[in-house]
């Protein structure tokens, strides 16, 4: 077996447990909830508790002098929980002024997540030399040691100190294939490895730094050494971790019998098949109740569940009705529990019970809901509440007759009151009650009691899908097309980690519309523009296992696959979060100087390689290079004020070499991304005789008349693609994919989304979760007249090899402005004209 095939069986692997355990709730209250039925066999092995423990002592270097008034103290984090809610501060001892001490039994394997805090009028926790706030460190204890740490910097002061680089590679030891997916940590900074296992941690503090390397699924074992690190220079090391093998881990736990039957019993922990996003979430929180695994109920009353687990992971873990906060496990003290236990190397199960789901004196709060008889019957409806900022929504359990419940337990003890609100499938702020729309609406009101109480309310209408209602189509004469003939749907690149979930229903509802090609947007972020830092941001991009996972999922479908990555900016307080204002943003304060550009191109390069090995890795068909933000790093390019980009001499040679390098890596077609402007169809670009086809990004003007009908667009459709499209394949002489985006709103045809004060915006201006614009109208209908004009031309025209809808919003149906067509009319357009156009319908 070669080093990659065994490398994508152990992803699929992971991917099989992920899509059995993160399952939402979908049964009925006081039945049997559908999950993992385990039978549970007795006489296996259960682990020592307690765990033995190793003493651990931490050295901190400050970088100046504490106050008379302030103290150092090390918080031990807890991820599972949600990292500020349930850290524990231990005080460090004075051994200098710059240098304090403390020494703590951990638990032997465990992985430590911590972080130092100042303490005086207020706490202050430790910052990068970058300003960012530390997440956490990470320690490995292996046995009795020293981990030394230098503080770069407070949260209220800057510091001016020289720094270096540790770069390097994660390779695994038994074959010697580098590994995606792969934490790497050093000085409180975190990278995720692409798919040559590389990975840059720059900006850290001269001096020795601990460096850790941590799978996070836990199916390699954990790594830890020093690393040098000298001024403006980097440090560069090869890491080499062990494949863990597999057991079979039984949870099996007593619930209080004060718990409501039926409901969804969930284990949260600190890995991804348990919940983990390893992200910084709503609320503060990193679990995400949509990617737990839900227990089955046993005839005995206690709740059950078989994983598949690492031999050697540790594993922290609680029981919950909700996430790793709401409705979590605590004592009989009302404190929260966080169990902890190493996977042995043999079948074990684990025989728990929770003490309670409250904490403190306050009542439970029954929560029920009505919903409109429109609400989409797969749709679950979740409960968001508003604690310390709103928080990532819980799904509700279903009662039959568009009645929903849910009951808080806990904890209620930190509130007085509080604010909540429903959403459609998890999706606050998009998908919202008509009375709570938008990011941060006010919300309905409760107050804690000591008394139960049960709230009853009714949502009357869904923003943004208050009456919807299926359109009249016409017939038409299809000529269907040879095979090969692509009929796509592209999903947006926005990507939240609750939207695992929803992946096989959106993909249903692709197959069903008669597509034959889903095109995933997988993203890379860049976090800071000079030096240019390019790679995963976990919970803003999809981790590789999140992409391989939806890969298989739509290939299970019979849907073909391509991958289409795309980048998310840094958002700056003068910027926003739209895609289109924050690329223009990015180019224009880059600095484009010759060493720039190389970096620049450095960066995209492994991008490119990395999602080719996971196109190569998970039998995707196609990859998409390019996109309408790569226009300034073409030849001539122009930067999105008109002037000149000035990129390298070598540009066509940069774009040449970075294509042949992605087929070294991927076998399959290779599509370039042209956006439909003047600049791009005129700019001489050479590199295009090296890619298999042209994936035409079409926003085209069609009439700027009111009043113009679908013949009009469909004449001006036409026009263009004669007079403008078919000379450049004819030039190229490669097969053409149209991928149009139009909003669901007035004016589309137009070809600008006027923002209200003289300008145009990108038409990803309206995506969810973007803020409505006010300055646009929605019409549903003037989107399905656009879609069946641009459709009857592309009939006319069998040069066209395809034809793609893109910015497909996956989670939940809206008909809302954006240029989605989840529950549109134009997806009835799509649903007539696809199978007729493939052939499937004669």
């Amino acid at each position: 077996m070669n080093k990659q095939s065994f490398l994508f069986r152990r992803v699929i692997t992971a991917a099989i447990v992920l899509i059995l355990t993160g399952q939402a709730c979908t049964f009925s209250l006081f039945q049997n909830p559908a999950g993992n039925s385990p039978t549970v066999v007795p006489g296996l092995v259960t682990p020592p508790t307690p765990q033995p423990v190793a003493q651990t002592t931490f050295t901190a270097i400050l970088p100046e002098p504490l106050q008379p008034n302030e103290t150092l103290a090390i918080a031990i984090m807890d991820e599972v929980t949600g990292l500020s809610m349930n850290a524990a501060q231990y005080p460090m001892n004075v051994r200098d002024s710059l240098t304090y001490t403390v020494t703590l039994p951990l638990p032997y394997n465990s992985v430590v997540k911590y972080r130092y805090v100042k303490r005086g009028a207020s706490q202050v926790l430790e910052d990068s030399n970058s300003g960012a706030e530390i997440r956490y460190r990470m320690d490995f204890v292996a046995g009795p040691g020293e981990i030394q740490d230098i503080i770069a910097d407070w949260g209220d002061k800057t510091y001016t100190r020289p720094t270096g680089t540790i770069l390097g590679q994660v390779l695994n030891m038994d074959t010697g294939s580098p590994l995606p997916n792969i934490l790497v940590a050093a000085g409180g900074a975190q990278s995720i490895t692409d798919s040559g296992g590389r990975f840059e941690i720059s900006n850290l503090p001269t001096g020795t730094q601990n460096l850790l390397v941590y799978s996070l699924d836990g199916l390699y074992q954990p790594f830890q050494q020093g690393a040098v690190v000298a001024e403006n220079n980097s440090t560069i090391v090869d890491l080499r971790v062990k494949p863990a093998q597999l057991v079979n881990v039984t949870f099996l736990v007593a619930i209080p019998d004060t718990t409501v039957p039926g409901v969804p019993v969930r284990i949260a922990g600190n890995i991804l098949q348990l919940g983990n996003t390893f992200a910084d979430l709503q609320g503060g929180v990193s679990t995400v109740a949509d990617r737990m695994p839900i227990m089955s109920l046993q005839s005995d009353g206690r709740y059950a569940v078989t994983q598949a687990l690492p031999v050697g992971a540790n594993i922290q873990y609680k029981y919950t009705l909700g996430d790793g906060f709401w409705n979590a496990e605590h004592d009989g003290n009302g404190q929260w529990v966080l169990r902890d236990f190493v996977v042995p190397a043999q079948d074990v199960i684990l025989q728990d019970a929770v003490a309670t789901w409250a904490a403190g004196d306050s009542a439970p709060i029954l929560f029920e809901v009505s919903i409109p008889s429109v609400t989409p019957p797969g749709d679950i409806i979740y409960i968001q509440f508003n604690a310390f900022g709103w928080m990532e929504p819980l799904p509700m359990w279903p009662l039959g007759n568009n009645q929903w419940a849910y009951k808080l337990y806990g904890p209620l003890n930190m509130l007085g009151s509080f604010s909540y609100r429903y959403c459609r499938n998890g999706q606050c702020g998009s998908a919202d009650d008509g009375d709570t729309i938008g990011a941060a609406p006010t919300g309905r009101r409760v107050i804690t009691s000591f008394t139960g109480q049960d709230l009853k309310d009714t949502v009357n209408t869904w923003k943004w899908f208050e009456n919807p209602e299926p359109i009249a189509l016409v017939g038409a004469n299809i000529t269907p097309r040879a095979g090969g003939f692509i009929a796509g749907i592209e999903f947006q690149s926005t990507f939240r980690p609750n939207w695992s979930y929803y992946a096989p229903q959106a993909l249903a509802n692709t197959q069903a519309l008669g597509a034959n090609m889903v095109i995933l947007t997988p993203t890379w972020t860049y976090t800071k523009i000079s030096p240019v830092r390019f790679a995963p941001f976990p919970g803003q991009d999809p981790l590789w296992i999140d992409s391989a996972i939806m890969i298989s999922q739509a290939r299970t479908l019979g849907l073909n696959v391509a991958l289409f990555p795309a980048p998310n900016f840094p958002v700056t307080p003068s910027s926003t979060n739209i895609r289109g204002a924050s690329s223009a943003e990015f180019w224009m304060n880059a600095p484009r100087d010759a060493q720039w550009w190389q970096a620049w191109f450095t960066r995209y390069r492994a991008f490119a390689t990395n999602y080719a090995d996971l196109a190569s890795q998970t039998g995707a068909q196609t990859l998409i290079l390019g996109g309408d933000w790569l226009a300034p790093a073409l030849l001539n390019g122009k930067l999105p004020d008109g002037s000149p980009s000035n990129p390298p001499a070598d540009v066509e040679a940069q774009w040449k070499s970075i294509i042949a390098d992605v087929r070294q890596h991927f076998k399959g077609q290779v599509l370039w991304a042209l956006p439909y402007t003047k600049a791009s169809l005129e700019a001489p670009l050479n590199f295009l005789q090296d890619v298999d086809g042209i994936y035409l990004l079409w926003s085209a003007t069609l009439s700027t008349n009111p009043s113009a009908t679908k013949t009009d667009y469909a004449n001006e459709a036409g026009r263009l693609l004669d007079n403008e499209i078919a000379p450049l394949t004819s030039l190229v002489k490669k097969p053409l994919v149209l991928a149009i985006a139009y909003p669901s709103v007035a004016g589309a045809a137009s070809g600008c989304l006027p923002d209200g004060t003289g300008k145009c915006v990108d038409w990803t201006a309206l995506n969810r979760p973007n803020p409505d614009m006010n300055s646009v109208s929605v019409n549903l209908q003037t989107q399905a007249d656009i879609y069946e004009a641009i459709l009857t031309a592309v009939n006319a025209r069998a040069w066209i090899s395809g034809f793609v809808s893109r910015g497909y919003y996956p989670p939940a149906a809206l008909q809302d402005k954006s240029a989605s067509i989840h529950s549109k009319p134009a997806a009835d357009i799509l649903w007539y004209w696809y199978p007729r156009l493939t052939g499937a319908i004669k």
